[in-house]
């Protein structure tokens, strides 16, 4: 089960929808060995692309660094889809490199960047196998 605050939530969906007809991306830090996120990093989506994400390598590099020097680890790994459901494509999975951190996704294919919900699901991805998790929103 993937816990969350609403604010990070916030944060995630405004990312998507700001970005959106393009692809977001980005992390959620937290603590090392609490699987408690505590802080978004929105990325930059190297790619520039509504159906495709990559993280800049120089940003993934001074991200490491920087949760390093946290003592911080990358707790979810975040991305949104513009034009199909909230759900890793092959490309997700296969690119999958962080085996204990949450992938979740933002679908922004029903209002863009417009007002309005978005579909938000949380994934596990280990050796290429999917398995959705509950979420839970906190205050």
């Amino acid at each position: 089960m993937l816990r969350i605050s609403q604010a990070l939530v916030d944060a995630i969906t405004a990312h998507a929808k700001a970005d959106h007809p393009d692809e977001a991306c980005g992390v959620l830090a937290g603590p090392a060995g609490s699987d408690l996120p505590a802080r978004a990093i929105p990325m930059v989506n190297a790619a520039r692309s509504p159906t495709f994400y990559e993280f800049d390598s120089t940003e993934l590099l001074r991200l490491y660094r920087d949760l390093d020097e946290r003592d911080e680890v990358p707790i979810v790994v975040y991305h949104s889809h513009t034009a199909t459901e909230a759900y890793p494509s092959r490309t997700d999975i296969a690119l999958a490199a962080e085996p204990e951190a949450h992938y979740v996704l933002v679908s922004t294919r029903e209002h863009g960047n417009e007002p309005g919900p978005v579909e938000l699901r949380s994934f596990r991805i280990i050796d290429g196998e999917v398995t959705e998790e509950e979420v839970q929103v906190t205050p």
